[in-house]
């Protein structure tokens, strides 16, 4: 989305990926499929010259194969997002000011070329949204079991050595 063409109040935009995005994203992300793919978005430039806030809500239907049983399993992801884009110049400015917290607002995104690639912005949060973990239903991870422990027989490090020693009253 040019930043240049941005009503000077709120917009807002619907999107909904397409077949061939859906299958390019769920080889990115290495999903068994993504049916649907749709986020509802709203930009708002701020009071701060070029800033511009990013809110919005996805809402995708995802298959991911099961990390026990390798079964597919089936899940919807809705996940609402919030994120400021500035352009280059207020970047390094802000990069002086910027303290690093997990208290902390994240810093802005930056601006590239004049273009917030909202597409983007909803696969990334799409990713950080999917289950690390998926789990098909009634399946559950045993460990294998811990091997019994033994006391630990230390190999003689000079026994190669004596070996190769000839014994006393040996042959030599």
């Amino acid at each position: 989305m040019l930043v240049d063409q941005l009503p000077a109040k709120t917009s807002r935009r619907a999107i909904e990926a397409e077949p061939a995005e859906r299958a390019a994203v769920a080889r990115r992300l290495d999903l068994v499929e993504l049916t649907s793919l749709v986020a509802m978005v709203e930009l708002k430039p701020l009071a701060r010259s070029g800033f511009i806030a990013v809110n919005g809500r996805l809402t995708a239907r995802v298959v991911q194969t099961c990390g026990v049983s390798l079964l597919p399993v089936a899940a919807v992801v809705e996940e609402e997002f919030h994120l400021t884009f500035a352009p280059p110049e207020a970047m390094l400015e802000e990069a002086e000011e910027i303290e690093l917290s997990l208290d902390a607002e994240d810093p802005p995104d930056p601006i590239e070329d004049g273009i917030i690639d909202i597409g983007e912005v909803v696969v990334e949060h799409l990713a950080l949204a999917l289950d690390p973990f998926p789990r098909a239903p009634g399946v559950t991870f045993e460990a294998p079991p811990e091997p019994e422990d033994e006391p630990e027989t230390k190999p003689n490090p000079f026994a190669v050595l004596a070996r190769l020693h000839p014994r006393k009253g040996g042959k030599s």
